[in-house]
This record gives C-alpha cells, sequence and structure tokens, in this order.
C-alpha cells in the first residue's frame, strides 16, 4: 500500500461518515449463498436475538433484484426446546433493484437457546416506483457515541409523501445487530422538504454499534391484523413506532387485548383502526391495567381510529374494551378497508401498490384461490386502465363483490399479478 493511498484511509477513517462508507464497501463485498435468486434474504443479513426486554426478535433484509417491484411474504420459524414457532408476514411492496428490512417480535419464545431456521420467502409481482426520498449522505448522517444515528432525507420528487419512514441495518463489528426504523411520527413530506430523523439501536447492543447500513425509504407502514370474535374474523389495522402481536378478544368479543412494545428511549405513537359495529362505541385504553390517554375518532370511510401516544423503553398487556357484541354489519367477505383502498385507487389517492397489498391480503385470507403458477420475468407491465375504472364501480357498489372477485382473478390468470 503505498503513502499516498495509506493517507487517504487514514482521512476516510476520521470521518464523521465513517460507517456509511465502511457499510457501502462491506455490504458490497458480502455475498450470499441464496444470490442465484431474485428476491432473497442474505444469509449474513438475517439474525434472531433478545431485546432488551426479553422479546425474541427476528430480523433480516430483503433484497429484490428483479426490474419489477414485489411483495414478499416471508415465514420465519424458531425452534425453542420442543416447540416450533412460526410467524408469517406479507411484507411492503420492494421497488425494483431495492432492499428494505423487516422485523418480527415472537414473545412466545422462553427459552435461552432458540434455533432460528432459515426464512421461507415467496413473493407476488406488483408494481411499485422507488419513493421519492432520498437520505442525505453528508456530514448530518452521524453516528453518535451512544449508537444512535441522526440524519436528514429529503423529497426529490413533485408528490407530497405521507407516513413515511427510513429503515436501516445496524452492524457491529463482525455481524448485523437489528433493524431499526426512524422514531419519529413524520406526518408528511413535502416536495423539496428536507426534514431531521434519528434512528435508535435496542439498548441491549448500544455499545457494539459500529455502523448503519441500507438505509431504505418507505410510505407504507399500516399492519394488517385479524382477530377472532364471536365466532368470526374481525379484521383491523394499526400504525405505530411500536410491536403489537398476539390480539385476541374475550370470549363475549368487548374486550380486545394485545402485547405491546417499545424498545427506544424515546416516545413514539401507535393509531388503531377498526371497523364500526353499531356505531356507538366507546373505548378505553389501558397498558397493564392503567389507564391510557386516547383520541378516538372517525374518519370519512367510517372507521374508528384510536391513537394515543407510547412511552419509551414500556411493554406490557394492551387492553382497548368498548367494543359491541358481534361483527361489524358488513356482509360482504371482502374486508371494507380494501373497498376503501380500491376507491382511492380509482381517484389517484393512493399507488397501485397499495390497492395490491389488499389483493395480496385477499390470497391470505383465501378469499381467492387460483392455482399457483410460475414467474415470468416481465419488467414492463402495466395495470391496465380498465380495472382502475371498474374498481371504483365496485367501490360505489355498481358492481357486485363476486363481480370484483372475479376481476382480480382475471389480474392473475392474465399474469398481470402473479403468485
Amino acid at each position: 500500500m503505498d503513502l499516498e493511498y495509506s493517507s487517504f484511509i487514514s482521512k476516510i477513517f476520521q470521518s464523521k461518515i465513517v460507517f456509511l462508507l465502511i457499510g457501502f464497501v462491506l455490504t458490497s463485498l458480502l455475498v450470499s449463498e441464496f444470490a442465484f435468486a431474485d428476491v432473497f434474504i442474505p444469509t449474513q443479513e438475517y439474525l434472531g436475538y433478545f431485546d432488551y426486554q426479553g422479546v425474541y426478535t427476528v430480523g433480516g433484509n430483503v433484497k429484490n433484484q428483479n426490474d419489477y417491484a414485489v411483495i414478499p411474504t416471508i415465514t420465519v420459524s424458531v425452534v425453542d426446546g420442543e416447540n416450533t414457532f412460526t410467524k408469517t408476514i406479507s411484507h411492503v411492496p420492494i421497488p425494483p433493484k431495492t432492499d428494505i428490512p423487516f422485523k418480527i417480535k415472537i414473545p412466545e419464545i422462553q427459552g435461552e437457546n432458540p434455533v432460528l431456521l432459515e426464512a421461507k420467502l415467496n413473493f407476488m409481482k406488483t408494481q411499485k416506483d422507488p419513493i421519492s426520498i432520498q437520505v442525505l449522505y453528508d456530514n448530518t448522517l452521524i453516528k453518535h457515541d451512544d449508537g444512535h444515528v441522526t440524519g436528514r432525507i429529503k423529497n426529490i420528487g413533485n408528490q407530497t409523501v405521507f407516513n413515511p419512514k427510513i429503515l436501516a441495518i445496524v452492524h457491529g463489528h463482525e455481524k448485523v445487530l437489528d433493524i431499526v426504523n426512524n422514531i419519529e411520527y413524520i406526518e408528511k413530506i413535502e416536495p423539496n422538504q428536507i426534514l431531521n430523523f434519528s434512528m435508535y439501536p435496542d439498548p441491549s447492543i448500544t455499545d457494539k454499534v459500529f455502523f448503519y447500513s441500507c438505509f431504505a425509504p418507505l410510505d407504507t407502514t399500516v399492519v394488517p391484523v385479524i382477530a377472532k370474535k364471536n365466532g368470526g374474523d374481525f379484521d383491523f389495522r394499526y400504525d405505530s413506532g411500536a410491536w403489537y402481536s398476539a390480539a385476541k378478544f374475550n370470549e363475549e368479543g368487548t374486550v380486545l387485548t394485545m402485547r405491546g412494545y417499545n424498545s427506544y428511549p424515546l416516545e413514539t405513537y401507535a393509531n388503531f383502526e377498526f371497523p364500526q359495529i353499531s356505531g356507538k362505541e366507546k373505548f378505553t385504553v389501558t397498558l397493564n391495567d392503567k389507564p391510557v390517554k386516547f383520541i378516538q375518532s372517525v374518519d370519512e370511510a367510517g372507521f374508528w381510529h384510536v391513537a394515543f401516544n407510547v412511552d419509551p423503553i414500556s411493554q406490557g398487556i394492551l387492553k382497548i374494551t368498548g367494543f359491541e357484541k358481534g361483527l361489524p354489519p358488513e356482509t360482504s367477505k371482502i374486508p371494507k378497508w380494501i373497498k376503501t383502498n380500491a376507491n382511492w385507487w380509482s381517484t389517484d389517492q393512493i399507488s397501485d401498490s397499495e390497492f395490491l397489498e389488499g389483493i395480496d391480503f385477499l390470497f391470505k385470507k383465501g378469499i381467492i384461490a387460483v392455482t399457483p403458477r410460475e414467474l415470468i420475468n416481465e419488467s414492463n407491465w402495466k395495470i391496465p386502465s380498465w380495472i382502475k375504472t371498474t374498481s371504483g364501480w365496485w367501490s360505489e357498489d355498481k358492481i357486485s363483490d363476486d363481480d370484483f372477485l372475479k376481476i382480480v382473478e382475471n389480474l392473475v390468470k392474465r399474469k398481470i399479478i402473479v403468485i
């Protein structure tokens, strides 16, 4: 190594953004044993660990090397003594040639030496353009002594982006340590606007953090949940900087409980969306049986919203009381929020990929069943305009649910959606 090159390397290591430069180099050098796949999780970016609060956590990074976007379905299994726990999630849409990390909490695991098995990965072809948010890789992107990182994002597009999040992978000196996201709630970012963000690793690994990589902006943060209620399925969604799992109702169907976790040392938020049953529901919220201050409201689509702040480094049993007995009067087997999405999509209020997430949900619930087929590598495909028009008709009840489902089946048979 000559002196000039040695001096150059020395200057790099003295820079505030050394962790980023090293991250780019190491990430480009690492080669997965599954590198032949078009959509895969690199083995060196797949991990399981107990977080600060003792909850077993699985994280990984999904790479999409195709020329088209995909919605991956990730199945994670962990052997815990004589038991095997399996969790399946539908990941957010991943644009072409893009990486987006994921994270799953599995509180059921109690053993000291759980074994994380290789993840299973399937995906559905979709349409998703890269998010118009750019992380600014300049001297404002800094890893601090306590392991957290601060930086800035800019909207480089010409459209407002609502509820954006930034994900990243946290690396130690020898392995991946955590998957993190920005801790602040960002309502929106206007074109050319620059906003600050911060990320905190799990408190159990703050002194081991070396660098961050794979900063991934995304605009899809709502998590769909199904809980059994009075002999049927009760579908709801939430958006939060915290994690919620194990949703269930009491026998009467009036109280919903979940496990909640916020491992970060800062306050975050939670916003739950529920379908109305009688329209007269009056909720109360507790965490570990202590009252939580919240706001109850109803949106234009008729969904209840229950929103509240989540304390730093907190966990416990979240209990929402006040549901009416029975299920929502909606008799359709298609959840109302999918119909709402169809209306928004038909009027260009949401993207194609957000609409297709609802379609993916129909497959997962078995509402639509089409024989699986091989994925055909087509990079220049579009959803025909007549489908958007028809979706608008369906949202206005001008065509039946069955007619709409036939249209979706047609999408699959024509290989516009491939499962």
